[in-house]
Parts: C-alpha cells; structure tokens; sequence
C-alpha cells in the first residue's frame, strides 16, 4: 500500500496518510466543482453580434472625436478622462489618443511642474499616469507639500480627492524614495481616518482605494464596481459608461469561446481521469491566463498558457498528494535527464503525466518557432526542471521534519511558485524581445520574474492559505520565521508585509523605468502581480468568493 504524505499546518513533520484515509474525507468529483466549465456554457450562440460590434464601434467613435476635442480645449479634463478610461478598461482602445496627450502633457511638465501649483488632486493624478506609461517623473515633485522633517502637512487632511490621488500615486514608487513611503503612510491612516465621518458612497469608494488600489489591481476585475459606484458631473463620463457596457459584452463572448476551447483541449487530454486525486479546474487555470494578457488581440496567447499553467497544479498535486518521496526523485530525475525512455521506469500515472508535458511543450515549441522564428525548447524544459527540483527539496524538507532557514525556503519557493513557468512561457509566446541575451536573461529568473513570485509566494503563506483539493500544506515562510528569530506573529506578518511591499517597488523599477523587456511582458509580470491577492483571498471554507463571484459577473451574466 503506497503512502501519501500531509502535513499539520504548525508543522513541516508530516503525518503519513494512505489514499484510502484521503478518499474518505476527499471527493474528487464534487470537490472545488465551481472551477470547471459550467456545462450550459459549453456551447455558446450568440444573437445580435454584428449588431453589437456596430453600435459599439459607432459610440467609441463618437467617444474618439469627444476625447481629441476635450484635450485640446481643458488638458486637466483629459487627465481626469484618461483616469476614468483605465478604470473602466477601455483605455486600450485609445491607446493612441492617449500615448499622444500624456506625452505632450509630461512635456510640459517636466519643464513647469509649478504650472499645477498646489494642487496635490493633479499632481497626484498626473504623478500615477505618467510613471504608468513609463515616464519618469520625480518622487520630490511633492516635496512642496512637506515640512523640514519631510512630514506631510497636516492641512492636507482636508482635502479628500487630494488623499485619495496621493495614496493612489505612492503605490508606484521604487526603493530609497522615502517621500512615497510617507505619502502611504500619510496619506493611508488620513483616510482610515476620514471612513468614518464619509457618506456611504464616499466610504464605499475610500475602502476600496485603501483595500485595492488601481496600481495593484486589475481594471478587467474591477470596472464594472466603477461603472456602478463612480459619479460625476461630467457629461463625458455617461458616454465612457456606455462604451465600457458595449465593451465588457463584446470581451464576454471572446472569453466564453475561449473557454470552450480550453474545456476542449482539457477533455481530449483526459489527465482529468488519470489522475482523480488532482485539481480538475480550468476555469481557474484560464483565468491566471485572462489576468496576466488582458489584450483582447492575445486571445491565441491565452488559450495556450492556460495549457502549461494546468501541469503547474497538477505536478504540485503529484508532489502534495500522490507520491511517495522515493516516486518523486524518481519522476524529478526523468523531469531532469528529459528522457521519454527513462519514464517506463515511473509508475503509470507519473509516466502519463510527463509523457503529456513533453507533448505539450514540444506542441508549443513548435508553435511558437513557427509564429516568431526561435525554437523555446531549451528554455521551457529547463524551467519545469527547476519546478520539479524545487517541489522535490519541498518534499524532502517535509519527509525528514529538518526546517530549512526562512532565506532558503524563500528563495526555493521563489521557484516552486510556478510564476517562472507562466512567465517564460509568456515571453515565448508574446514573441518580443526575442534575443540571446533576454533569453539568457530570462533563463535566469531575474528580478521581473522573480519579484512577483516573491509577491504570489508571501502572500500565499502570510494567511497559510490553503487549496480546495490540496489536503496537504507547503509549509510557510511565516513559520520558518517564527521558529528562526523565536518572535511573535504579529511581528512576523509585519516583516512578510514590508518583504511584500519590498517586491512590488522592485517590479515596479523592472516595468516602469527599465527598458530591458517589451512593454507587453512588463505588463504581464505587473499583472500577474495584480492577481495574486484575488487569487489567494480564501475564506474559512477554503474557497475565493471574491474571485468566484467576479467570475459569475463577467463571464456568465449579461453586461448590458
């Protein structure tokens, strides 16, 4: 009788469990069933589409012409516009307009700052929008709102859109500028402060800053709360709501025959029924792929990460749940050598499993040297490679009960994040960039790789969050910590947060201010980032209401 490892979640000692004792408390059919393709969407018809896509291009338009007007009449109202397009994600169908007046706008700026006066609502705004389009514009630009300390002045408190905007822009800061750190600091505990004297609507809008902010947070999963929560007098802003319903209907159908394809591809592989213990979620799996290339054009891209992204949860369930510690070097060794004959050696649901991921990586090696032109071979295989190893030194560390040190299980669970899978695989696929020495880079897991996994695997262990269909824990860098330093949790979570924010300024560095990469990849890396936190939101039940409900929202329920 084959024995399976689980874990208590104070403890890297492992209690042994046979499958029989899993399968009485673990049902693989019914479990986390909310993750598969709800059959009634598994053929879609839709009416009216041409009638859709008319109306829609007609108003946008319209929209188009209203933009180029407003900007040239009253810049500060552009600004505002360009905020509200971003909130409502569909600034990407003005890319061009908008590139063209930040541009000219960060121009002017640059050169009369003092133009804005004091106005910290404006510089604030123009700060956050500039340094997203990867303009640089200084930290110090509020110094004129501090005192000698470097304190915030007080008498700010007063002004709610100017705390609003202000705590929005620090979020993009980057290591050593000390003024942004005030400026959250500030700017955070005013608002915290304010909730309480606000209307619900404002406290409402004020909770959700603080909770999300835009910079961290993916517009595809917040819009439609800002197309019903956000007011204003502005006459344009009725039009963008518009646009943006028409908009989120087309992108609705897009997703929903993307999904078919994916549920598609998931059925005809039939690991689904090989491996009965393992998490059966592809709408999970795709929406990792939605999140990360959020380009309504990458429809092709998406569909194919969500394909090495499903072996990422299924390999982790073969180390938490299925093998024992001498199948798992065996199956990592095969994972190493790469070698199809080496895995009749494994047993047959591991045999099974490589031999579909050698397929698959070869399909999409194939696939991409034909689109861009470079073989990714070499690169793919040796990033599961490095997944593998580091799921093994997982394992090991369970199996023995030795503890590593928080440097190392960080650094190792850097790697067993997967985000270097989804990462490189995007590169390849996205096709930019492609040269030896960002190859080479890659390969390497540098910091825009690296920083967002550090982000997905604290904020993983800081709640000790724990899967629907895992029955086992990773373990968690909070533990090692505390077990390390002998301090209390409280002072542990603390440093987690500080390491988090710590990550989000490096990546920020990596995709705002450094032109090593394509734009699109940054994006993607900033986006997975975005993620992680909707991703891993798990309630007492083990299950992500927040996530689930959006998904029900947007891709199920009308738009319009």
């Amino acid at each position: 009788m084959a024995l399976y490892l689980t874990l208590s979640s104070h403890s890297f000692r492992p209690t042994i469990t046979t499958k029989a004792q899993l399968s009485q408390y673990f049902d693989p059919p019914t479990t986390a069933n909310h993750w598969k393709i709800p059959q009634q969407n598994q053929s879609l018809e839709h009416t009216n589409s041409d009638d859709l896509s008319n109306t829609h291009a007609g108003k946008l338009k319209v929209l188009k012409r209203e933009f180029t007007n407003l900007v040239e009449c009253s810049p500060p109202q552009g600004i505002y516009m360009i905020d509200a397009m971003q909130r409502l994600n569909i600034d990407y169908q003005f890319q061009e307009e908008i590139d063209a007046f930040l541009r000219r706008q960060y121009e002017i700026s640059t050169t009369n700052w003092d133009a804005y006066g004091n106005d910290l609502h404006m510089i604030s705004l123009c700060f956050r929008l500039f340094r997203q389009q990867d303009y640089y514009v200084p930290a110090d630009v509020f110094g004129k709102f501090t005192n000698k300390e470097g304190k915030f002045n007080q008498n700010l408190a007063r002004n709610l859109k100017g705390m609003i905007d202000l705590y929005e822009a620090s979020q993009l800061s980057i290591a050593g500028e000390d003024i942004l750190d005030e400026a959250a600091q500030f700017s955070g505990l005013v608002l915290k402060e304010k909730m309480a004297c606000l209307d619900d609507h404002e406290a409402k809008f004020v909770r959700k800053t603080l909770e999300h902010p835009f910079h961290k947070s993916l517009a595809l999963f917040t819009s439609k709360d800002f197309r019903g929560d956000f007011h204003g007098m502005n006459g344009w802003l009725g039009s963008l709501k518009e646009v943006a319903k028409l908009d989120s209907s087309l992108l609705q159908r897009l997703h929903q025959q993307e999904i078919i394809q994916v549920s598609k591809w998931w059925t005809e592989l039939g690991l689904a029924n090989e491996l009965k213990y393992a998490r059966n979620q592809p709408l999970k799996w795709y929406i990792w792929s939605l999140a990360c290339l959020t380009n309504p054009t990458l429809s092709e891209e998406r569909v194919e990460l969500t394909k090495p992204i499903s072996f990422i949860y299924l390999i982790d369930d073969i180390f938490d749940v299925y093998g024992t510690l001498d199948e798992l070097t065996l199956f990592t060794d095969v994972v190493r050598r790469w070698d199809i004959t080496a895995s009749e050696k494994l047993p047959d649901y591991m045999k099974i499993c490589f031999k579909a991921l050698d397929d698959l990586t070869n399909e999409i090696s194939s696939k991409i040297y034909q689109k861009n032109g470079w073989d990714p071979t070499h690169s793919l295989r040796n990033a599961w490679k490095s997944l593998c190893k580091a799921f093994l030194i997982e394992a090991e560390w369970f199996a023995s009960g030795n503890m590593p040190s928080a440097e190392v299980y960080l650094k190792n669970g850097i790697v067993s994040s997967g985000v270097h899978i989804v990462l490189v695989h995007i590169f390849f696929l996205l096709g930019e960039g492609l040269t030896k020495e960002n190859v080479h880079t890659i390969d390497g897991i540098p910091p825009i790789i690296s920083s967002p996994a550090t982000i997905l695997r604290l904020l993983d262990d800081f709640g000790n969050a724990q899967d629907e269909n895992q029955e086992g824990n990773d373990g968690s860098y909070v533990d090692c910590l505390m077990r390390e330093r002998q301090v209390p949790l409280k002072e542990c979570r603390e440093q987690v947060m500080s390491m988090i924010s710590d990550a989000w300024k490096s990546l920020n560095k990596e995709c705002l201010f450094d032109a090593t990469f394509p734009t699109t990849f940054c994006k993607a890396s900033l986006n997975l980032a975005r993620m992680v936190p909707l991703m891993y939101s798990y309630d007492d039940n083990h299950s992500l209401p927040r996530l689930q409900q959006w998904i029900k929202s947007f891709l199920f329920e009308d738009q319009v």
